[in-house]
């Protein structure tokens, strides 16, 4: 099925987009069903599995499922660019469920299709990750957040041993192994450009023989300036490769 989505945004409000992108992913619910369950059935040592494992913290019974509902909401659009980072931090995902995202933000209503009038964890404050408030600013202000899905190139949370609240690059192990999930996502948007961000991430999905589109600044350790001009000069139609 092939869509001209800028001919289709161009035309639609943003609440009727969003009924939109619901219909679209409605047609094909037996996909996303396979893609979830590529996800929850990963397991490896000192990796968290946001869609198939609890944390203490969270701040109800049934966190994992929590989850997957947020992830499959997060999932329903036709996305102007698929934006892939390296991994998922304990900040964000970790307890979200979906990459590039925090308990603050989705507390504060800040992230398109989901929502929660409950608290995701038992930490005070909420749980914010700069990176996820960077990029989900930048989305808004180009005025593509509503058409924009996130993913990472290892889709679990790799921990240091011990401390699951604690980030680590993954193995080239864990990342070949998390290659169906990946590919998985990548085939559910099919069409949609791939966008790596930061270095590491363009080059794992490089070694994966996977193409990109465009590589933008991550947008930690002072990078909010450069990632946010290059998702600009990519939506401008410019690649922009750092």
């Amino acid at each position: 099925m092939t869509f001209s989505l800028e001919a289709i945004c161009s035309q639609l409000t943003a609440s009727r987009f969003s009924l939109y992108c619901t219909a679209a992913i409605a047609r094909h619910p037996a996909a996303v069903d396979r893609l979830l369950e590529t996800l929850t059935q990963y397991s490896a040592p000192n990796v968290f599995n946001p869609w198939r494992d609890d944390d203490p913290m969270d701040a109800l019974p049934g966190g994992a499922e929590r989850r997957i509902e947020r992830l499959r909401a997060h999932f329903e659009c036709e996305p102007v660019a698929l934006l892939i980072g390296e991994a998922p931090g304990y900040q964000g995902c970790h307890f979200s469920g979906i990459p590039f995202t925090n308990e603050k933000l989705i507390m504060a209503g800040a992230v398109p299709r989901v929502s929660s009038v409950f608290r995701l964890t038992a930490r005070e404050p909420a749980w914010s990750e700069p990176s996820a408030t960077i990029v989900w600013g930048a989305l808004r202000e180009l005025g593509v957040a509503e058409r924009a899905v996130l993913w990472n190139a290892f889709a679990w949370h790799p921990h240091k041993p011990g401390v699951p609240l604690s980030n680590r690059r993954p193995t080239p192990q864990e990342v070949r192994s998390g290659l169906p999930a990946l590919k998985a996502v990548i085939a559910k948007f099919a069409g949609a450009p791939i966008v790596a961000v930061g270095r590491v991430a363009e080059a794992t999905l490089a070694q994966l023989g996977i193409p990109i589109a465009a590589t933008v600044r991550h947008p930690a350790m002072g990078g909010a300036t450069e990632f946010r001009a290059g998702m600009n000069a990519f939506l401008r139609g410019r690649p922009h490769h750092r």
